[in-house]
């Protein structure tokens, strides 16, 4: 009923995903290979979770 108030937890995930790749892409610039590294594995687990849910939402028997 109240469906319109829930926050869609795909776009928080892209809205991090894009966070981190930023922060990646400047500590690469910055000579920071180990950082950039560590914040791309970040990225690509947050990119999972994202494929994770669209496809759970995608199958869900609630779907219009």
């Amino acid at each position: 009923m109240y469906s319109i108030f829930k926050r869609d937890p795909v776009k928080k995930l892209t809205k991090l995903y894009s966070a981190k790749l930023e922060q990646a892409m400047y500590a690469q610039r910055n000579g920071d290979i180990r950082a950039y590294s560590m914040l791309t594995v970040e990225a690509e687990k947050l990119a999972s979770e994202i494929d994770a849910l669209d496809s759970s939402i995608k199958n869900s028997p609630m779907k219009k």
